[in-house]
């Protein structure tokens, strides 16, 4: 009876073994099987023109009468409206702000050392899709520095004008394409190089599309009419 009992509980280890080394294998080949693919990046990238510019025109003005700084302003931003509507601007794409005259001696912080007691500015803004008319314009300006307008910026260092690219969508489906090609076609040489043929797409990641401006900067700040788009998309392919 030892002696049986001993040949069936050694049977059973072998047979446990054996099921076990068979699991094992199994798993090992799905694994060998799931880690049988290819991950490539396509890169696609397109220089386009703006599409549409916002111009604004900021002057200022100051002195010690309230009435003279508003009458002042006032004329000069008759003088930007002429001088935009002789380049062909029409009143749809022109704004005029309301003029705004500060009185610095009427603020809770105001010192008695100003220069001037009232601080007044105004603005025009231009909007259009006109984007070369703009840019001429922005270059054409002189006469106005020479009749004693003192234009700036937007409020925000901005002097010149912000150009946009609106028409995104448009150019978005062909650059994703170009991508998604790209990517194919490295996976492609890919499979062919290692002796394989490619199955189906496992995962994708079309990325973020990123505008720049041409002019070297790493972001797209408005200054330049071309704008630089770029995507790196991520594919992932089955190897078969």
């Amino acid at each position: 009876m030892n002696t049986l009992s001993r040949l069936i509980a050694a049977l059973l280890v072998g047979a446990g073994i054996a099921v076990a080394g068979f699991s094992v294998s199994q798993g090992l080949e799905r694994f060998r099987m799931s880690d049988r693919s290819v991950t490539v990046k396509g890169l696609a990238e397109k220089d386009v023109e703006s599409d549409f510019a916002i111009w604004t025109l900021s002057f200022r003005r100051a002195g010690n009468e309230f009435g003279t700084v508003q009458q002042a302003l006032a004329a000069d931003r008759e003088k930007v409206l002429a001088f935009l509507k002789e380049r062909g601007f029409t009143d749809a794409e022109l704004e005029a702000r309301p003029l705004q005259v500060q009185d610095l001696m009427a603020r809770d912080y105001a010192q008695g050392n100003v220069p001037f007691r009232f601080n007044g500015s105004g603005q025009v803004l231009v909007k259009t899709s006109r984007v070369a008319d703009v840019a001429s314009a922005a270059l054409a300006v002189d006469p106005l520095i020479q009749g004693g307008i003192q234009l700036g910026g937007d409020g925000e260092g901005a002097s010149g004008p912000r150009y946009q690219l609106r028409g995104f969508n448009d150019i978005k489906a062909p650059l994703l394409a170009e991508a998604t090609r790209n990517a194919r076609e490295q996976a492609d040489k890919f499979a062919a190089e290692a002796g394989a043929s490619l199955g189906p797409l496992k995962n994708a990641n079309q990325g973020a599309i990123r505008i720049t401006g041409t002019d070297g900067n790493d972001f797209d700040d408005g200054s330049s009419r071309s704008k630089r788009l770029r995507v790196v998309s991520t594919f992932e392919y089955e190897l078969e």
